[in-house]
């Protein structure tokens, strides 16, 4: 026993002191032996410096270190873990747009990169891209492969130099990783680059062809479909009667029917309330620089939807002239409701710009109130054009109105800067509406099936068509070139089949490109897995939590799949098994046809989806669930009956057949007030069955309806 005793001692003796060791390792400014190591044949980023490093106990103990690359505005940061926690590997967050390399710090449980990272053996990688971009100022003629894949592989190359001064000489198996525009990104790094990354996980990715069409297809819905969401949205639900189109006039069912086989998940307008025009309010600037004439065309020209508009069209335009009676600044902005208070990183970063025009701190206009009160109108975005004053002739994006309230979108300063009260303004929604029927006027190459809806029977455009697809320009601007297929390593797509930005089927558009690139040898190097139930924010809080559901568990253990795909040659998961059907990406009922990694739930009471009741009746629940063989078992069953999302109950006793991978949970529930409710049941695997980690853990739901008369 004693000899035991001091065998374990002498081990933790020795851990103490490697740690100790290794804690006490400076990599400062002044190690010239550290930089000279570091070469590359890019002749931007040359000279890698580090400006700060420091131990940090949140989230869990590592070594941060901040630097970048001098004569650049490249700056990165590395979260290095402790000597006995490391396994050879680090994991890289591309953002969905050049940002900030700090990011990922404060973020807690599921949504913690850096906690993540290190419990998964890696040290993590965030960088700024090279430079944070000013969405009201966009411009086509810096090199898009700065920010697209160069700046983030310059920064990964030279961790890999400060990991072989941290840990000593060893192999550096790197993973980069990025969601919607990041995905653009991470696809456009690993086929760009040579010996960077060892493998990446996209996700939520676009097509080349995406941009803007999917944001004008859904607005055009989201104008015309407004008051009528309701009904759709509950023939869909639980118990509903399935039929989207009933009630609809034939304008609205035109305009369901374009956008659904556009690619957008019907089940997913739920949140047609806030969803709002998402990424679109940072692409408008960009597309009028690159397709001026087409605002005027619309509303001109043959063939064009505001030439000959409907009434619908006509009520929904707004032209306006009025004045400025009032500058707003967030916190009054706050305090009336029409804007979200801002986090300090961005407060900071607003009122040190606004003090660099010569503006007072913290006074920022973010909104302006005018003299009059605006038409109740489906806004969705609009312009402010000065018409007098010293900005006259200059415009400023609106992101909404409300009464007598104009709230700005991305805002050139310098411009924003000169507008004073009393200035004379016109606001003019009358691009926005135009926008919302672009799709109609870029249609591409066969090859692209979403878009036969608006080919004729030869296969030509019936509509008037731009001079040139806008859709692969702001691919290139995001990637920095346009997607092959080609890439060395190993790749896991991910996408979601609720997803309302980047529309499912355009993850199997990319699969078709790796198919023509590696035949037979695709499934050596590729996976696309589907989640169904998710959205497309990378984020653990749902909007609804009683319909969607966070696809970080998938994520992570793509990274850790992949990791072993490439390290250990442990082949991962199949791809998801699917269909596409008029736009929809259709998946089978049953994990054994579905492969992937997520968890099938069914969900019936009395084995039902629908049913009624009288006040204070007690109903039995029934969830079935079917996880992937070898992904892992069922760590947790959540029940939900109020519809607040916050998913109270937990089956404390799960009962999981190991040998078909199956379980079954049940529950009653007295209904003790009347009205329509969707007791719902959130269900999570894990792939070591850990229940405590916040890590890794996949998502599924269902749930049902009940009336209580």
């Amino acid at each position: 026993m004693l000899k035991n005793q001091k065998k374990w001692l002498i081990i933790v003796v020795n851990i103490l002191v490697i740690n100790f060791c290794f804690a006490q390792t400076k990599l400062v400014q002044n190690n010239d032996e550290l930089f000279k190591s570091f070469s590359t044949k890019d002749s931007i980023f040359k000279a890698p410096f580090i400006d700060n490093e420091e131990w940090r106990d949140l989230p869990v103990r590592h070594l941060y270190i901040h630097g970048g690359f001098t004569g650049t505005e490249t700056r990165f940061s590395f979260y290095f873990p402790e000597k006995q926690n490391y396994q050879g590997r680090f994991f890289q967050y591309i953002t969905p747009f050049p940002d900030n390399e700090n990011l990922s710090q404060g973020a807690k449980g599921e949504d913690d990169k850096i906690g993540f990272s290190i419990s998964s053996g890696a040290y993590f990688i965030e960088t700024n891209g090279g430079g944070k971009v000013d969405f009201a100022k966009p411009s086509f003629n810096s090199d898009p492969t700065i920010g697209a894949f160069r700046a983030n592989a310059a920064s990964a190359s030279f961790s890999k130099i400060v990991a072989g001064k941290l840990y000593g000489t060893h192999r550096t198996y790197g993973y980069a990783f990025g969601g919607s525009g990041g995905a653009y990104r991470t696809i456009g790094s690993i086929e760009n680059t040579d010996g960077v990354w060892d493998g990446v996980v996209p996700y939520v990715l676009g097509s080349p062809m995406a941009i803007p069409n999917v944001f004008a297809a859904r607005m055009n819905a989201m104008r015309i479909l407004h008051d009528k969401f309701p009904q759709i949205i509950d023939a869909l639900d639980a118990g509903g009667s399935g039929d989207m189109y009933a009630g609809l006039n034939a304008e609205e069912k035109e305009a369901l029917s374009e956008v659904t086989k556009m690619g957008f998940p019907p089940p997913s307008w739920f949140g047609y309330k806030t969803m709002g025009i998402h990424g679109f309010i940072a692409l408008y600037q960009g597309m009028r620089m690159a397709d001026r004439t087409f605002f005027d065309d619309f509303w001109k020209v043959k063939g064009y939807l505001g030439a000959n508009p409907t009434a619908s069209l006509l009520k929904a335009r707004l032209q306006k002239t009025s004045k400025i009676k009032a500058a707003i600044n967030i916190d009054e902005a706050v305090k009336l409701g029409i804007k979200e208070a801002e986090t300090a990183g961005e407060r900071g970063s607003a009122d040190l710009a606004w003090k660099s025009m010569g503006g007072v701190e913290g006074k920022m206009p973010v909104a302006f109130q005018i003299e009059d009160i605006l038409p109740d109108v489906n806004f969705m975005g609009g312009d402010l054009v000065i018409k007098t004053g010293e900005a006259a002739g200059k415009t400023i994006q609106l992101a909404s109105i409300k009464d007598d309230k104009v709230i700005f979108g991305p805002v050139d300063l310098s411009v924003l800067a000169k507008i004073k009260v009393g200035d004379e303004v016109y606001i003019d929604n009358s691009n926005f509406l135009a926008v919302q029927t672009y799709h109609r006027h870029q249609v591409p190459g066969k090859e692209y099936k979403v878009w036969d809806q608006f080919r004729d029977a030869e296969g030509k455009p019936i509509y008037p068509q731009r001079p040139f697809l806008l859709g692969p320009l702001f691919t290139r601007g995001a990637a920095g070139v346009l997607p092959t297929g080609k890439f060395k390593g190993k790749m896991i797509l991910l996408c979601s089949l609720w997803d309302r930005e980047a529309f499912a089927w355009q993850g199997d558009f990319y699969r078709d490109m790796v198919k023509a690139n590696l035949g037979e040898k695709t499934d050596d190097n590729f996976r696309l897995w589907y989640t169904d139930r998710a959205l497309h924010g990378d984020l653990s809080k749902q909007e609804d939590p009683t319909r969607t559901v966070s696809y970080l568990g998938v994520l992570q253990q793509a990274l850790r799949d992949l990791s072993a795909w490439c390290e250990k040659g442990i082949t991962p998961s199949a791809s998801t098994n699917y269909q596409i059907e008029d736009g929809q990406v259709i998946v089978p009922s049953t994990t054994a046809e579905r492969k992937g990694i997520q968890p099938i739930v069914k969900l019936t009471v009395k084995g039902e989806k629908k049913k009624v009741i009288k006040q204070g009746q007690t109903l039995t629940f029934t969830a079935a669930v079917d996880v992937p063989k070898n992904t892992g078992k069922l760590v947790s069953a959540e029940w939900d009956f109020d519809g607040k999302g916050d998913f109270p109950i937990s089956s404390k006793k799960i009962t999981f057949d190991a040998k078909n991978s199956q379980a079954s949970v049940s529950i009653t529930y007295k209904f003790t007030t009347k009205g329509t409710f969707f007791p719902t049941v959130r269900v999570a695997s894990q792939r070591e069955g850990d229940s405590k980690t916040p890590f890794a853990r996949i998502q599924n739901l269902d749930r049902v309806r009940v009336i209580v008369q």
